[in-house]
């Protein structure tokens, strides 16, 4: 009988003990975040990025209610992508649990970032997202009419192709260095066959995609700026005759 009730007391717990096994303090700082960052970034959509961009662009109101979406949608991204690029920085140049132990280093910022294994990794491949401002970029200018040869439209499309060579080609040395560090470790290995085979086929499949759009942007801001230079003379002769 005292086994029989002990055991039922080491199975029985109130509604609220449930809700402190459930959810630790962090675990309800983390939902209290994805909260508040949900509804701050609705705000964003809905009221802040229709007002700022009706006055810092006229060409807004011109829109049509399908491109007025996409282009708040647009906006919040732009904005989202450049705080998630500032929390990897930090966190691969500062994080040292995550520095010590790539694989499953587990500070404070990679779980408000994205929780999980393989840390360092995640939040190297995060960085990618610093390159999305300028992708958006490029579509408001596309959608307000902006010629290609416009000088906004090549400096931007020469920073894009500068930005996603830094992010996503310049740091693969880096990052497949650190891979092959932990490699065959004992840190490694805790990891499921199934996760070190999907982390390493699909970093490998994801940096050939990488590549061939690295080849095709430079093409294209190759070809947008061998134009400008051939249209200068063209204008200038224009000029002169005139």
């Amino acid at each position: 009988m005292a086994e029989g009730m002990s055991v039922k007391h080491l199975l029985y717990f109130s509604p609220g003990a449930w809700g402190r096994v459930a959810m630790d303090p962090f675990s309800q700082l983390i939902l209290l975040i994805s909260v508040v960052s949900f509804c701050f970034f609705q705000w964003l959509f809905h009221s802040v990025s229709p007002w700022a961009s009706s006055r810092i662009s006229p060409g807004f109101l011109k829109l049509t209610h399908k491109q007025k979406i996409e282009w708040n949608s647009r906006t919040v991204s732009t904005l989202h992508a450049l705080l998630v690029g500032l929390f990897c920085l930090y966190i691969l140049f500062f994080d040292e649990a995550v520095n010590q132990d790539p694989v499953w280093g587990d500070p404070t910022l990679v779980k408000i970032n994205g929780q999980g294994m393989l840390p360092y990794f995640a939040n190297f491949r995060l960085l990618a997202e610093f390159s999305t401002p300028c992708v958006n970029q490029r579509w408001f200018f596309e959608v307000l009419g902006y010629p290609k040869s416009s000088r906004p439209n090549m400096a931007n499309g020469v920073l894009m192709a500068a930005v996603f060579f830094l992010v996503r080609i310049a740091v693969m040395p880096v990052y497949y260095s650190r891979m092959c560090s932990v490699y065959g470790t004992e840190a490694f290995y805790r990891v499921s066959f199934g996760g070190r085979s999907a982390w390493i086929f699909s970093s490998i499949c994801l940096d050939i995609m990488n590549v061939m759009w690295m080849h095709k942007i430079f093409r294209g801001c190759y070809k947008v700026l061998q134009s400008s230079r051939k249209s200068k003379p063209e204008s200038q002769e224009n000029g002169k005759t005139d």
